[in-house]
């Protein structure tokens, strides 16, 4: 066991929304190295940044001295979940979920030390897929009262559009999963997002009455920005863990434009940093809040993508955004640069052409679309026609401007730029 309380932990750096029963928990966490789990939807091969809060809970958990189990839903993902849903969403084949629940298995390995079974990776299609449905419900299903299941939040705010019998059985699956867990494996805490109330609770129940083990139940807040947005949207869509479908430059650009407003409070919950440093930043204005949202984007980027990939993207950052190197008195637990500001656009978004592609030159418009600057020719034009292009640091003065060989600097690049944010290097060979 570390020195650290981990409920304290999580609970000063913003993670607990719920608790079943707090003193017990808090005083069991304090004694005792326990196991804990949370369950995450196979529904693609990369999770994204909203599932950034319990995967960081469960870092924390482990840093503590606590065994963390990850449960990748398999079987539960082949009904869905409706909880926070308001329509039902496809459902995957067996083949899908189990391609998807080995990606993750191997991203989660990126945040959590599996070394001598200090965290285990399970599946739930391992157990839930052998049910006997005739048994299940003789045994399972008898626990559970309709009335209650249809007052939790996760099936009343789908019964107006409409839910199916599939969903419903979603409660009872995750419930026998706490259950099972709790009796293989002496997992007695269950965490999850707040959404997850009905079920967890569901789960401490189902125990109780077939395990006779007391067991808990913590959820986390269920994060929006200052501003009222989801977390993890942008323009481009999605921001994914997967350097694969986000870049770790457009993963670091993500959280360097972060609100004013929200960087206290992301520095807790999504770096590893002191809170004696992080509690110094809410005094922080201007450059220097600046300076803390470039701590915030590299420190995210190191835990998602690694030290290297990190540095690579801040290089570019600088180049980009003119960054100013990070004052030393400022976050001295951060491993970023604190000195230097050498150009280095390696990190940025590119794509190649040959001199023969640009040789005649295309239209701003038409090359704003096409490297994906752009969804279409003619939000390119507006872009342009509001002076939110440019090309090489210059503002694009005509929307059919020819962009050509002439725009190619000494290295060989084309610099293309929307607004004060997103970036593209074309590589010309």
């Amino acid at each position: 066991m570390s020195g650290k309380n981990a409920y304290d932990v999580l609970y000063e750096r913003g993670f607990i929304e719920q608790v079943t029963d707090k003193e017990p928990i808090r005083e069991l966490l304090e004694r005792e190295r326990i196991t804990c789990y949370i369950g995450f939807d196979p529904t693609a091969t990369s999770l994204h940044i909203g599932s950034l809060v319990p995967i960081m809970s469960l870092m924390h958990m482990q840093h503590c001295g606590h065994k963390t189990i990850v449960l990748v839903g398999g079987g539960t993902g082949l009904i869905g979940d409706p909880s926070g849903k308001t329509e039902m969403r496809c459902i995957l084949t067996r083949d899908e979920i189990d391609t998807n629940a080995e990606a993750i298995k191997k991203q989660l390995s990126q945040y959590l030390d599996f070394k001598e079974d200090r965290a285990l990776l399970l599946n739930n299609a391992d157990w839930l897929a052998k049910l006997n449905y005739l048994e299940f419900l003789r045994d399972i299903g008898c626990c559970f009262s309709v009335n209650r299941m249809l007052a939790a939040e996760s099936c009343r705010a789908r019964l107006e559009k409409g839910l199916n019998f599939i969903e419903f059985n979603y409660m009872l699956l995750q419930s026998y999963d706490f259950y099972y867990l709790c009796k293989n494996y002496g997992c007695i805490l269950q965490m999850g997002g707040n959404d997850q109330w009905g079920n967890i609770v569901a789960g401490i129940d189902l125990t109780r009455r077939l395990e006779r083990e007391k067991t808990y139940g913590i959820t986390f807040p269920l994060l929006t920005t200052s501003q009222g947005h989801k977390m993890g949207k942008t323009e481009k869509g999605t921001v994914w863990l997967d350097a694969g479908f986000t870049t770790p430059y457009d993963y670091f650009q993500y959280w360097i434009n972060t609100e004013d407003a929200d960087v206290g409070k992301f520095l807790a919950l999504f770096t590893l940093l002191p809170m004696g440093e992080i509690g110094e930043s809410k005094k922080l204005v201007d450059s220097e809040l600046n300076m803390a949202k470039a701590v915030l984007a590299f420190e995210a980027t190191k835990i998602t993508h690694g030290q290297d990939a990190a540095v690579a993207a801040w290089g570019a950052a600088v180049d980009t955004f003119g960054l100013k190197p990070v004052s030393p008195g400022l976050f001295p637990s951060s491993s970023i640069p604190r000195t230097g500001t050498s150009r280095d656009v390696s990190a940025i978004p590119a794509v190649a052409k040959t001199r023969e592609e640009i040789a005649e030159g295309i239209p701003a418009f038409e090359l704003f679309h096409d490297v994906g600057l752009c969804k279409s020719r003619g939000e390119a034009r507006r872009l342009i026609t509001q002076g939110g292009a440019y090309v090489n640091g210059l503002q694009v003065g005509e929307f059919d401007e020819k962009i050509g060989t002439g725009n190619i600097d000494e290295a060989g690049e084309i610099h293309l730029r929307k607004g004060k944010k997103q970036h593209m290097v074309i590589k010309v060979s």
